[in-house]
């Protein structure tokens, strides 16, 4: 198991701005020999409210991690080249992302997830996480892959 400051902690919602932010998770992983915590956040949103009905058979945290599972897996495959550990947590994401960092060597996330609004060039969550953080804090914009590993 990777110490605290070996791991790169990548927010991850399977989106293409966060599969950007595992494929620079990896290299970062790769060239200081880190393993990767790839989070996922899940939550209902307070604006469902209590009158909401549900499918009987939905499980919110398991649809989190089925996501989250498949996005790792098509970013760096069924064999990943780094340690890689996959955390489902409940809660805002900003706030789970800040909390899985704490003592990481970095956290990575997309410019914007799923939800907001297109025009943004900074997402909510990557712009808390880059006001909060406690450490390191890459915020991946655009498709420019990450370097070649030597």
């Amino acid at each position: 198991m990777t110490s605290p400051r070996e791991r790169v902690v990548v927010g991850v919602d399977g989106s293409q701005p966060s599969k950007q932010a595992l494929r620079w998770g990896l290299f970062l992983a790769q060239t200081t020999g880190a393993g990767i915590d790839a989070v996922i956040a899940w939550m209902i949103p307070a604006s469902a409210g209590a009158g909401a009905v549900w499918p009987a058979d939905w499980n919110p945290q398991q649809d989190a991690a089925d996501v989250l599972h498949r996005t790792v897996t098509e970013v760096l495959g069924e064999q990943p080249q780094v340690p890689v550990r996959e955390i489902v947590t409940v809660g805002g994401a900003a706030r789970v992302l800040l909390e899985a960092s704490k003592d990481a060597r970095i956290l990575v996330v997309g410019s914007r997830g799923h939800g907001g609004f297109s025009g943004l060039l900074l997402g909510s969550v990557s712009a808390a996480c880059a006001e909060h953080a406690p450490g390191a804090v890459l915020v991946i914009h655009g498709e420019t892959p990450p370097p070649p590993v030597r």
